[in-house]
């Protein structure tokens, strides 16, 4: 394979480009880095921030994490004040708030009941809306899912007042 082929071709798992193999261990090299072991993370840091990442490459965090954005943390902040009027407590505590969804114009959270013909359902759904739309400037959708709730749902089931 000739060097120029060699210098264009790029790890598909990393976006980064293969090492040389025809790189020889440098003098100043680590004492702990041997030819045929893995480089010290030390060095592997020095090597990754001296070299620019591929035009196109992802440098940032990943787009879709585990992590709640800000924006979700303070809808779950002030859903915390909605309450089910039967139980006493909020939405959040009783895990009905299943998904928050940031789209383009609109705030979507998907909930459930507790019961399959909650008389409370419509004022829940408004009392849901408006305290998202208090803390996030757009309009707000509220989707009913049709999943049975129990209290495993609960991010603290004792909080019912029995051991389940």
């Amino acid at each position: 394979m000739s060097d120029d082929k060699k210098d264009a071709a790029i790890n598909p798992h990393t976006g980064q480009p293969y090492p040389a193999d025809d790189a020889a261990p440098e003098a100043s090299a680590p004492a702990d880095v041997t030819p045929a072991g893995p480089p010290a993370p030390a060095a592997v840091a020095a090597t990754a921030a001296d070299e620019a990442p591929p035009a196109g490459a992802q440098t940032g965090p990943p787009q879709f994490s585990s992590m709640p954005s800000q924006q979700e943390l303070a809808v779950r902040s002030v859903l915390e004040t909605v309450m089910d009027p039967e139980i006493g407590l909020s939405v959040i505590d009783l895990g009905l708030i299943r998904e928050i969804h940031f789209l383009k114009g609109k705030t979507l959270v998907r909930m459930m009941l507790t019961t399959p013909f909650c008389p409370y359902a419509p004022q829940m759904m408004a009392d849901v809306r408006n305290a998202t739309e208090s803390v996030v400037p757009q309009p707000c959708e509220v989707d009913m899912l049709a999943d049975p709730w129990s209290p495993e749902l609960m991010p603290d089931p004792s909080l019912l007042g029995f051991s389940y």
